[in-house]
Parts: C-alpha cells; structure tokens; sequence
C-alpha cells in the first residue's frame, strides 16, 4: 500500500469514527511545503484552509497566523499550519483556535522545522512577538519550543509524515453512539437540549451557569434558546463576550432558525410577526455603557447572555449578576483562552451568596466530533488547556506536613519537567480570568522574566512571574515620550513615559509582576506578600529600583497592592474591551532615589485624578472612585470648610453650591487613618461630589437632596 494509500485509509477511518488527527511533517522548509502540496492533492478536501505566511498554495484559502480567531465558528476537512517556512512560525494561540474548526474526518497537518524531529528547535519567526527591546528573536531560548517538539515524538495520537516504519496509527476502533436522540430537533444532543430548555426558562435571579470543553455546541446551544425566547415573545436578548466571533455560531442558529430574520452587523432583527424582537451583541465596554443610557430601563433590563465567561474578569461578571434579573454564563472548560474552572471557583461565592437559586450544567457530549478525539487529546497536551493546580486536600495536607519555603525556578528544569509544569501553569490559569497559549511560552521564554515560587514539601501553593522593563537610553526615552517610537514590550515603563509624559519612567529599571497567585486552600497565609517582598529584595541586589503592576482598576485589588507599599501613577482613560476595566499602574520604590521619584509621579497622578473624574472617568463606579481617592495626605477642614457643610446640611443651598467645601470634608473623613466604620452611603457620596453629571442616592430630585444633606451632617459628626 503506498502512502497515499494509507492516508485515504486514515481519513476513510478517522471519517467512520467521527474522529480528527494531527499529522505531524518535520522537514526542511521546501520539503514541508512540498509534502503539504501532495498531502492536498491526494484527496478531494471540504474547504481546505493553509495557516501562515504568504503565498501559502495555489488553489487553497490563505490566512496569516494573527487571524486565525475569524476562523472560529468554520469548518475545514484540511487545515495546513505552516511552522516551518522561513518567515513562519509557531502561534501557540493560532494553533488552538483553528484546532477547533477542523471538522470530524478531517486533518491538521502541522510543518516544522526539520530540527524538532531532533529536538533542538530554535526560535523561530513568531518569537519576534515575544523579542522585547533591545532582544532580538534570534537571541532568544526555545524552550517552549523544545517541550513541544518532545511531546509531538512521545504522542500516541500524533501521526507521522512521511510514513516511518512504523506506518500510521489508527485509531481504535469506536463503539457505536446508543445514547437516545434529543428531543428537540434544533440541537445534536441529550445535554444541548437540557441546557436549552433550561435557558429558554430562565428565571428572575436564577442565573444558569452552562460550562463544556470545546466542540459540545455551546454557543449554539445559547442560540437555540434564543430563538425560543423570542418565539415566546421576549423584544429584546442582549448577548457579550470577549470578541464578536466568540458568539458567531450563536448568530447562525439564531439566522438558520428563523430564516425570516435579518441581521445587520451584531444584531439580529427576528421578523416574528412583525414585532421588533432583537438579539444585539455588545462588547463588555459597551455593555457598561449601555447599562448608563437614558433609554434602558434598569428596572426591567434584557435578558443577558454572557459567553466565554471566564476570559472576564468576575468583578466585572458580578455587576451584570446585580444589573440583570435574567442572566446566564457560559464557559469554555478547557479552551485555548480562559479557563471554566477558574471561573467556577472565582465566582461560585458571589453565587451562592447573591443568587443561591442558581443552577450549573455541564455539556459533556461533542458535538463536532466523537469522544476520544485525537486531535482533541494532543491540542491539550501541547498547550497545556488541562492544566490543573494540585487538589486542595492535597495542598492543605502539606501545608500542615510542611513549611513553606521560596524557590527561585530555573526554566530549564521547569521546561522539562511536565508534572511541575502542569500544576503552576495551572496555578496561574486558575487565578487569571484571562490565559492564552501564548502565556505559557512566555513564561518559559519571555526575555527578562523572572519566576519565583512558594512550596510546601513538594507542592506548589504561590507563583509569582515578573519581567524587567525600562532601562531606554536618554534619547530613546525621550523620543517614546513624545509619541516618536514604541520599541516593542515594556508595557509599564514606555506606557508611563507616552501618557503621563514621564521620560525619566522609561529610562529608569523596573520590574514588572505581570502574574500573582495563591493555592485557594493556601490563601491569607501570607504568601502573595513573601512572594513580593523576596522579589524586591532579589531586584535590588540585581541593581533595579523599582517594582511595577497593571491590572484592571478594582477596589480589592487596590487595597492589596497598596498594602504592599505600592503607589497609584496611571489609570487608563478607557476600558479595555475584553476586561470592561480601567488599566491602573501602579509602583513601588526600591531605593533612596527611586522613592522620591515615584513619590513624584504619584503626586502627578494625584493632582490629574479629580479632573479625569470628573470629565473622562465620570461614569466610574462609586466604590471605584473611593477606592482611587484614598491615596493622598488627608486634608484638614477650617472654619470656613465647616460652616459651609453646616450651612448645606440644615437645609441651604444647592450641592453646587458647595461642593468644593464637600469634598474636602468628605476626603478628611475617607482618609482618617482611625476611621473604622464601613458607611456604604457615604462611600457612595463620592460619586456626585467628584463625577459631573452623577447622581447616586435616591430617583426624585427633592429626595436625593435630602439624602446629600443628611450625608453633610454625618461628615460633621
């Protein structure tokens, strides 16, 4: 049987079990591509698609790697993954996004170099991406690469090519599906169908929680229900989600099962009898900014669907869980972005606590494929989507045997070891609402990255990863203040020096945590602060004075990191699309020289606040906006700040009046170091004393100036 031969007989086989397989090709760049050419030509492919560099091959759909996620939502019989041509390379998060659109029966032919069949790979073009200044791709280790290649070879679901000696390997022969068919037409299985008609009954403050691995048809499953809504006479359905292409197989159900809809960009107008019923996708930031229009009715809001919800933060899930009656969250379990596990244990509290009706379902049956996928099995492996950290009883049960100690790890070792690996990539999966693929070849490759973990006997309980940033050169640095140059990476550094005119921030050596985690059963121990402070002590010794962190503006984590001496020196103007958050850097002194410096910027920052309050940041969360303004000295109120509070609270004036004199007296009771009572109302009354336009407290005008009055005389007592 020639080769080809066997291929067909691969396919034929891979097509009666509804299965998928990698074929792996290492050779040189021009026999790659040669192979890839023949492997095309020996059968009729369904929508082939080849995945790098231009010009790909003749006759077949072309797409760089970067836009791979506009695949998702199609289907292909032969996807090409160039890794092999000159100007290719290996995108971790290209190859788990077009893994998924292979459909059953079909193949994913990945081209590598000739080197990772020996497995001494070396970076390749896509390392470019990770090349901060001044590393140069070339000057870069491959680890990551290395892991991949070893893995491919040990791979019992990878199939080989040019066929070795060996031959191909067949998948095992499947039993055949005797589960019963689902009785609702629109959907492929038993659990689809269950999750629909749980959705379709969605009830006020019973928020549904639907989680499945990829491929068990779960944004479909959210369209079916849909469409039931709508045919049950719901107007309007609002759906989010990190990216529109996430929810695209929604908007096919929604299109395929009322062929008398339209849709016109990221809403669908359903056409029911005549009614104007709508579904509309909006982004996480302009969800926010819908929730705040004067034509949304929040006292009767849509119903909203909330898709991939573990690439979103859950400060951000927990407002929409207030705002909406009628909600449910859905997840990838194990996907290439996000993690339903962290999901769950990062946002199960607010849960029980808010909505203890809730209900979780699990799609555990494929839908695109069968059970034991090929395909399916290495795509985890190679890229870690299985990733977990270790139990917690197992974790408790060391915590009590053991000590815990710090460990600088060597990456290295860390690279070849995949148990340890496995637990502390799973560690940060868990903590972070948003991991790629990527995230995890920077931590074994990213220039300047430092990891450094805390252990209690042989488990890992706390992980902290850092980069160093800045250190430009005078002219560079002021040329990147000037908004001349954007030399790649050093987020914190070149952001302070472009935005808050800082040229002295990018010339100066920071060291950025760009990840933190805490085993949950390892948590208020202590061990997030010995992480930090071991970083400090190990940067300073290594002659770089300042730590630094980004991270989405949230009350919590400020008073975390403020508790750790670390000072407010930049607050994004907008929200970032995925997150719905504000990006708040924030630093911390090393050194003699450096606190005076960041003593500085932070007085900056400071001054700049109240303006973006009140005109940029006006529709800021009140709880937020505290939060922000408790750094600063605390004011002491005169006679005059007094008697004008006094005056405003027995009955005069306007607030406008006296708002000046307001919040002084407000931020000399928000930032008395004695102060210990938690008043919610006056927390709130930030909002309409620094937010133009705000105006939290009660709805009638005449009410709302009796609560601020009432709130006056409290900052007198």
């Amino acid at each position: 049987m020639s080769y080809f031969d066997t291929l067909n007989d691969l396919c034929d086989r891979l097509n009666a079990r509804r299965h998928r397989a990698l074929l792996w090709v290492a050779e040189p760049a021009s026999e790659a591509v040669s192979q890839a050419h023949a492997l095309w030509q020996a059968r009729c492919w369904q929508s082939p698609l080849w995945l790098g560099p231009e010009p790909g091959l003749d006759g077949i759909a072309a797409l760089p790697a970067a836009k791979a996620r506009t695949r998702l939502g199609g289907e292909h019989d032969l996807v090409i993954f160039d890794a092999a041509s000159l100007r290719a390379g290996f995108d971790p998060d290209a190859f788990g996004a077009v893994s998924g659109t292979v459909r059953a029966g079909g193949l994913l032919v990945l081209l590598t170099p000739e080197t990772w069949r020996i497995g001494v790979p070396g970076p390749d073009a896509d390392y470019a991406r990770l090349a901060a200044w001044p590393h140069t791709a070339e000057s870069l280790s491959a680890r990551y690469l290395a892991r991949l290649a070893r893995r491919l070879g040990e791979s019992p679901h990878v199939q080989h090519w040019p066929v070795g000696a060996a031959g191909l390997t067949l998948p095992a022969e499947r039993q055949d599906d005797v589960s019963a068919p689902p009785d609702d037409a629109a959907c492929l299985t038993q659990d689809q169908a269950q999750a629909v008609r749980r959705l379709t009954r969605l009830r006020r403050r019973r928020p549904v929680v639907l989680t499945a691995d990829r491929g068990r048809g779960k944004s479909a499953a959210l369209g079916i229900a849909a469409v039931r809504r709508l045919q049950a006479g719901e107007r309007r359905l609002w759906v989010t989600a990190p990216r529109p292409a996430a929810v695209e197989p929604l908007f096919e159900r929604l299109a395929a099962l009322l062929p008398e809809g339209r849709r016109e960009g990221n809403t669908f107008y359903a056409g029911i009898d005549g009614a104007g019923a709508e579904v509309r996708f909006l982004a996480p930031d302009a969800l926010l900014e819908a929730l705040q229009a004067p034509d949304v009715d929040l006292s009767s809001p849509p119903t909203l669907f909330v898709d991939e919800a573990a690439a979103i933060p859950s400060p951000l899930l927990s407002r929409w869980l207030s705002a909406f009656p009628r909600i449910a969250f859905a997840t990838t379990v194990h996907g290439y972005e996000g993690t339903g596990r962290g999901f769950a244990l990062r946002f199960r509290e607010r849960l029980e606590r808010d909505t203890p009706g809730w209900r979780e379902l699990r799609l555990a049956q494929p839908v695109r494929w069968a059970e034991g996928d090929p395909l399916e099995a290495v795509t985890r492996d190679l890229l870690l989507l299985d990733a977990e950290p270790d139990e917690r009883p197992q974790v408790t049960q060391a915590l009590a045997d053991h000590d815990v100690r710090l460990v600088v790890l060597d990456r290295d070792t860390l690279a070849d070891d995949d148990v340890r690996l496995n637990a502390l990539f799973g560690l940060l999966v868990q903590a972070h609402y948003r991991t790629t693929p990527a995230d995890l070849r920077q931590l074994l490759d990213g220039p300047g990255t430092h990891l450094l973990a805390a252990y209690a006997g042989g488990v890992c309980v706390g992980i902290c990863q850092a980069s160093e940033e800045g250190g430009f050169p005078a002219g560079l640095a002021q040329a990147i203040a000037l908004g001349q140059r954007r030399p790649r990476g050093h987020l914190l550094a070149q952001s302070l020096a472009a935005h808050a005119g800082q040229a002295e921030a990018a010339e100066a050596g920071w060291c950025r945590i760009t990840r933190i985690a805490v085993h949950p059963a390892a948590r208020r121990l202590g061990i997030g602060r010995q992480l930090i402070e071991s970083l400090a002590k190990r940067m300073a010794s290594q002659g770089i004075d300042r730590l630094g962190v980004s991270f989405g503006a949230e009350a919590s984590l400020l008073v975390f990191w403020r508790s750790l001496g670390f000072v407010s020196l930049r607050l994004g103007l907008s929200r970032e699309a995925a997150s719905g958050e504000h990006a708040l850097m924030m630093g911390r002194a090393l050194t003699t020289q450096s606190r005076a410096e960041l003593a500085r910027l932070g007085r900056d920052y400071r001054d700049l606040l109240p303006s973006l309050l009140a005109f940029e940041l006006g529709r800021l969360e009140p709880e937020l906006v505290a939060a922000l303004l408790w750094e600063g000295e605390r004011p002491v109120p005169d006679a005059t700040t007094r008697a004008r509070v006094a005056w405003f609270a027995r009955g005069g004036g306007e607030l406008a009046a006296v708002r000046p004199w307001l919040a002084t007296a407000w931020l000399a009771w928000w930032r008395d170091p004695e102060r210990t009572d938690a008043d919610v109302e006056l927390t709130a009354f930030a909002a309409p004393l620094f937010q133009a336009g705000t105006h939290a407290g009660p709805a009638g005008r005449k009410e709302r100036l009796a609560h601020w009055r009432t709130l006056a005389e409290r900052l007198l007592a």
